[in-house]
């Protein structure tokens, strides 16, 4: 019994003094989104993102946050979609919705006492490939792409409020080089470290 006890106890402040330097969160929100290129409508569209988030401490000032979460981008082709790839479909093209899975790692930087400045890269991996976006089946976007990240986030506590702005590195046109496509998105959002 004292055994258990003191491996309780030991594991306790192991646990403490780990969580210090570590924490553990999960986070949602709208993402304002938009695909740039002719083939898509000018303007920007809402969707929404959830997922979880880690901090890690590297000093007072600056900490690692890598994440994982799902977002979903809801856009429209414009009329020259169908001037442009005339062969591959028959008319506009409404209601797309890609569902990534982005994996962003950003670097914080402790600006305030609540503020933190956020940058870095992120990797979206495409998770539903919309084959029947196109007449022929053939996928129009790419599987996956790298884009940066910026924003700003406040924290009280165990909340986090955010906003960010994505902007795709990468043409994630997947049918040919007629024309290129990069994802930019304005995400505002809300987390909450939870350990």
């Amino acid at each position: 019994m004292k055994k258990t006890i003191a491996i309780i106890v030991l594991l306790g402040f192991f646990l403490n003094g780990y969580s210090q330097n570590f924490k553990l969160g999960v986070k949602f929100g709208t993402s304002i989104n938009k695909i740039s290129g002719q083939s898509f409508k000018d303007g920007f569209t809402f969707g929404y993102h959830v997922g979880a988030f880690s901090e890690i401490k590297l000093s007072n000032k600056f900490f690692l946050q890598p994440e994982v979460y799902f977002s979903e981008i809801n856009v429209d082709s414009s009329s020259d979609f169908k001037q442009i790839y005339a062969n591959l479909t028959a008319e506009k093209i409404q209601g797309i919705k890609l569902g990534y899975l982005n994996i962003p790692l950003l670097l914080n930087y402790k600006v305030g006492k609540l503020m933190v400045l956020q940058v870095g890269p992120q990797y979206g991996i495409l998770l539903n490939k919309n084959s029947a976006l196109l007449d022929n089946g053939k996928q129009a976007f790419k599987t996956g792409e790298f884009s940066m990240v910026g924003g700003l986030q406040f924290k009280i506590a165990n909340l986090r409020i955010y906003g960010r702005y994505v902007i795709g590195l990468q043409n994630i046109n997947n049918i040919d080089n007629q024309e290129t496509w990069k994802n930019e998105s304005i995400q505002l959002g809300i987390g909450l470290s939870i350990l």
